[in-house]
């Protein structure tokens, strides 16, 4: 085979000759021969662009419906679902009002405060980078919070939790020691390149209820619960008017951060109401420092006193003791919470022959000087009566037995009111009434005891006799306060006051509704009696002596009474008290003391509340501002020498 030769320079290269193609020829019928594969033809283009075509419009037809509905048919309802889910409504606490004594001194406010709040998955290892995380921030957090370390390390570390409350109302110091805190631990970790230790710890602003003068009026304020709602109190009782009307912010947030260019509405909330007392914090103070001194050295289950305008019935101090503070309800005795001043229904004792007294001069059957033949003991039914000290026969003029405070000798009395004791009983029961004894005092107080005061009819044989002389019913101390405010006032008995008035949000001050009024005995008989109050304590046969007050003339009354233990109801220990006025011939102030259950010393109201009464006395009259009368008291005599008129 010969090579083929290369082309010459300048020709074309020689192509090989190409074979030619056998056209295939018809096969025979029957005739076996190799098979020829026909060629592949594809499908025309129009047909498929044409699906195609009218798949997309089909698409586009349908998108373009749904955005019409969207966008125009349904435009309201979507926006209104997206402003819910986009718009944040959060409540705005309404300021709680304020109770301020009579010359506005704050006694309850509110004050700025924060919950400290924290995220506990920012304290997951993977988060703050550090294992220990929620024990080390609980060992910081302790001592500013006043929390257990234990406790918080475990809500700081709670699982699947974004929010939890560390500690409620803690007072803005708090809030920026925390802030200081994590400053100082932020700028430590920028160092190291990870996240400050506390960056998961917030607070959310809030406000606390504060008792400025801690034990202060305690029993009169009361206290507010977590929801810094009123819980005992006027804090309870006048919780319509202080809480106020909580507010509503909305604002747009994402990712539970506010949207600040989004704008915010809000509607303002209405702060509460401020009120004002009839109290006097300086003579409240007086009264609360004597009377709690005088319960501790008589070891007594407690004591009140009450000081009253006696010329308008406002109550200018109710202190027990013990009391509490309100600001710390935790420390606190729950047998202490209350206000014992008109939450304990008591018998009153020798302290009621006031109201047996005025009945027997306000009805004409006897005057100062009506002798009264008092013997050793008198006999009434199947019980035998006796006064307070042993005596033979006592020669005693009216006046004589209530200096004396002789309880036999307020029987003889009263059993003149009537022709038989049944009437008699009637007519003194009438007088009770219009003191306002088994009556509400009409301050309104939660837990107000109206204390027990039976029909006459219902009166047993033994109470028959000792109701006249303050056994067989019950008062509470506002309540006897009262009774001597009424002779002070001239026979006219003033429904006592325990707020002066409010203050709105618009600054304007409303003054409280005027008082009940009421005639009880006539001016003369008023006049008669606060005279014959004042041989107790001004005379040397009087049981009040302990009670006088250098310049002052005092009219007042010693009552030592038999006690009812509340917890078994039976006759337990005694009730010690002293009620009365100054200056006696134009009164001013009236005070009463009471002591519950004394067992150190003595347990005679002149010895251990005559005292009480005589420091708050002074006080007030010198806060007061009252001068003496300098009139001199009338000598009416106390007994009489048989035989002479």
């Amino acid at each position: 085979m010969t090579e083929p030769k290369p082309p010459r320079r300048g020709q074309p290269p020689r192509q090989a000759p190409r074979r030619p193609v056998a056209t295939p020829r018809p096969r025979a019928s029957g005739q076996a021969g190799p098979s020829v594969t026909p060629a592949l033809r594809l499908m025309q283009p129009r047909p498929r662009l044409r699906l195609v075509t009218v798949l997309l419009t089909v698409v586009l037809v349908v998108f373009s419906v749904r955005l019409f509905q969207v966008q125009v048919v349904d435009a309201s309802a979507y926006a209104a679902k997206a402003d819910l889910n986009r718009y944040q409504p959060v409540e705005v606490a309404a300021k709680r009002g304020d109770i301020t004594d009579r010359f506005g001194v704050p006694l309850a406010t509110s004050v700025d405060a924060y919950d400290i709040t924290a995220d506990p998955y920012l304290f997951a290892p993977q988060q703050a980078r550090i294992g220990d995380a929620p024990q080390q921030a609980a060992k910081l957090l302790a001592p500013v919070i006043g929390g257990d370390e234990q406790t918080i390390a475990q809500q700081l570390a709670t699982p699947k939790s974004r929010y939890v409350v560390l500690a409620r109302r803690q007072l803005p110091q708090v809030w920026n020691r925390i802030k200081a805190l994590k400053s100082t631990l932020a700028d430590q970790a920028a160092k190291r390149g990870v996240p400050g230790l506390l960056n998961g710890v917030l607070s959310e602003p809030t406000s606390r209820r504060v008792y400025p003068n801690t034990e202060l009026a305690a029993g009169v304020l009361g206290f507010v619960n977590g929801q810094q709602q009123g819980a005992g109190g006027l804090e309870a009782g006048l919780n319509a008017e202080l809480a106020g009307k909580p507010g509503k912010m909305t604002y747009a947030q994402s990712g539970s951060q506010m949207i600040p260019s989004a704008g915010f509405q809000e509607q303002a909330a209405v702060p509460g109401t401020n009120v004002e007392l009839t109290i006097d914090r300086d003579i409240q103070w007086a009264a609360q420092s004597a009377i709690s001194q005088q319960v501790r050295q008589s070891h007594a289950d407690r004591g009140y006193v009450v000081v009253q305008d006696a010329r308008n019935g406002q109550i200018l101090a109710m202190a027990d003791a013990p009391s509490f503070d309100p600001n710390d309800i935790s420390g606190a005795d729950p047998a202490a919470l209350g206000n014992a001043a008109l939450q304990d229904a008591y018998e009153p004792g020798s302290v009621s022959k006031l109201m047996s007294m005025s009945a027997v001069l306000d009805q004409g059957v006897a005057t100062p000087w009506t002798h009264v033949v008092v013997p050793g003991t008198l006999q009434r039914g199947d019980r035998v009566f006796h006064d307070d000290v042993d005596h033979g026969t006592w020669d005693l003029t009216l006046n004589g037995v209530l200096a004396k405070s002789s309880n036999i000798g307020t029987i003889l009395a009263t059993g003149q009111l009537g022709r038989t004791q049944s009437q008699a009983d009637q007519v003194l029961y009438s007088y009770l009434k219009r003191f306002g004894i088994g009556e509400p005092t009409g301050l309104n107080f939660p837990g107000e005891t109206p204390g027990i005061l039976a029909r006459p009819q219902n009166w047993s044989t033994s109470q028959q006799y000792t109701i006249p002389f303050g056994q067989g019913l019950s008062v509470n101390a506002v309540q006897a306060t009262s009774i001597y405010s009424t002779i002070a006032n001239g026979g006219v008995r003033i429904q006592p006051t325990l707020v002066k008035g409010t203050v709105g949000p618009d600054g304007q001050f409303t003054p409280a509704p005027a008082p009940k009024r009421t005639r009880v005995v006539s001016e003369k008989t008023a006049k008669t009696v606060a005279e014959m109050l004042e041989s107790v304590v001004g005379d040397d046969q009087g049981t009040g002596t302990k009670a006088q007050i250098d310049g002052y003339r005092v009219a007042g009354k010693t009552g030592t009474a038999n006690r009812v233990d509340p917890k078994t109801g039976r006759y337990h220990g005694y009730t010690a008290s002293f009620m009365g006025f100054a200056p006696a011939d134009q009164p001013r102030v009236t005070v009463s003391c009471v002591i519950q259950n004394p067992t150190v010393g003595s347990y005679f109201g002149g010895q251990i509340c005559g005292p009480v009464f005589k420091q708050v006395m002074e006080f007030a009259l010198k806060t007061l501002q009252v001068p003496p009368t300098g009139a001199p008291a009338p000598q009416i005599p106390v007994d009489f020498q048989p035989g002479k008129q």
